[in-house]
């Protein structure tokens, strides 16, 4: 396909998509509009995963008496859809709405589905944030849709006890040493098999995902939002590193049955996690399983996989207050009550210098200085371009492709054939 021809098929799409995702936003109810300056009852908050925000909303209501609703979606891949379908019918949506940076710039493309915050929120907190975050949660028109949450600074959870059973070092400054490159990871891996015969790590598209978001360039899109799945570097570099390590996989692919499950069981002795997720893996493990996790780097040194913005639906009934709550959710203390909870690394520079952040040990994970080692990592964190349909193409064709070749059901040739395909369907906005 021409480039020109991609590019009026996407631009036909584009608007197709708009339509479908906003086009029926101003359908609302208006029967029931609150009379200027009166107060909710309650506001509601969508969130996928886990962000830290149960004690958070409990103090909120205290403070002003209106209760807080948190709906929590555990996968993105489900949040996105009931997403699409609020905005798309023009009621639905939450007062508050968490944006993750893979679904961001699909919904900024029709920023009149969101309230512009910034007549609703302080005007000085503009510089409390890291600075291209903040610039991240504007729309094309200017409008700012969506506060800064997190950042997603990767490193390694590793089990000790598995580890020392193998014969591996077991302290993590040892453990971060055997791996300064992917090659270093896979031969720790193997390790760990030959010692043990079990997997090592949960899945290749766990491993992809830890070369992805440390690449620091163009993905599947270019700037100009192209799709170049087939020809991206940091793509192919991704593919390549994650399918030669399906020796050390359980084939556990992440969010499954059988990762959450793995995590009780032992299927696997290490995953990549991004500061949001120690709380999912904590979850996932159980109390039985304290103290046996522990924090390493991660190979090739730092990336960022994730990371979230808090937007209010221009459909909520009361947008002043909810963006309130919003702000109060992404204020430097709230940022960093949310890390200590389950692990959301803050983006607010206030919370990035704070003691109670820097000096911060997760007793889950045998006291790991998570604050020390997410906190050094932030400054090198640089944004990523994502385009329109990131989340889709990375989660109904890339990682599909990768898991067809893990579980044999494709080559590898024929899997990144499939990929390139799909991504041309998946990704076209």
């Amino acid at each position: 396909m021409s480039l020109t021809t991609r590019r009026a098929r996407m631009a036909a799409a584009t608007l197709a998509a708009i339509t479908a995702i906003g086009g029926l936003a101003a359908c609302g109810n208006d029967d029931d509009t609150p009379a200027e300056g009166e107060k909710p009852a309650k506001l509601v908050v969508d969130t996928f995963g886990e962000m830290g925000y149960d004690e958070l909303v409990k103090q909120y209501e205290q403070q002003t008496g209106i209760k807080v609703e948190l709906r929590k979606t555990a996968q993105l891949g489900e949040y996105r859809p009931k997403l699409v379908r609020y905005l798309a019918t023009g009621k639905g949506a939450a007062d508050v709405t968490a944006l993750e940076e893979g679904i961001l710039n699909e919904f900024k493309a029709n920023p009149r589905n969101w309230a512009d915050l910034t007549p609703l929120v302080s005007s000085e907190i503009a510089d409390d944030y890291l600075p291209w975050k903040w610039e991240l949660g504007k729309a094309p028109d200017g409008r700012l849709i969506g506060l800064p949450t997190d950042v997603g600074s990767l490193a390694v959870c590793y089990r000790k006890d598995l580890f020392e059973a193998a014969g591996l070092p077991t302290e993590r400054d040892a453990v971060s040493a055997l791996w300064p490159d992917w090659n270093g990871f896979h031969q720790a891996g193997q390790k760990y098999k030959q010692a043990t015969g079990k997997a090592f790590v949960d899945s290749i598209t766990a491993v992809s995902n830890g070369v992805l978001f440390q690449q620091g360039t163009d993905l599947f899109y270019d700037k100009e939002n192209n799709i170049i799945a087939d020809s991206s570097p940091a793509v192919k570099a991704a593919w390549e590193t994650a399918t030669s390590m399906v020796d050390i996989s359980a084939k556990a692919s992440t969010w499954s049955p059988e990762w959450s499950g793995g995590f009780k069981q032992g299927t696997f002795a290490a995953t990549f996690c991004p500061s949001w997720m120690l709380g999912i893996v904590a979850d996932n493990s159980g109390e039985a399983n304290k103290g046996k996790w522990d924090v390493a780097a991660v190979p090739g040194g730092g990336g960022n996989w994730g990371g979230s913005w808090l937007a209010v639906p221009e459909q909520s009934k009361y947008p002043e207050e909810a963006a309130k709550l919003a702000e109060f959710l992404t204020n430097a203390t709230s940022q960093v009550e949310a890390f200590k909870a389950k692990g959301p690394l803050p983006t607010n520079l206030e919370a990035l210098k704070n003691e109670a952040f820097l000096s911060y040990t997760n007793e889950y994970f045998s006291n790991a200085p998570t604050g020390k080692i997410f906190g050094e990592s932030v400054a090198q964190i640089q944004p990523v371009h994502l385009g329109p349909k990131h989340q889709a193409v990375k989660e109904n064709a890339f990682e599909p492709a990768m898991r067809a070749f893990e579980n044999g059901q494709a080559s590898k040739d024929a899997a990144w054939e499939q990929f390139t395909k799909d991504a041309q369907t998946q990704g076209v906005f």
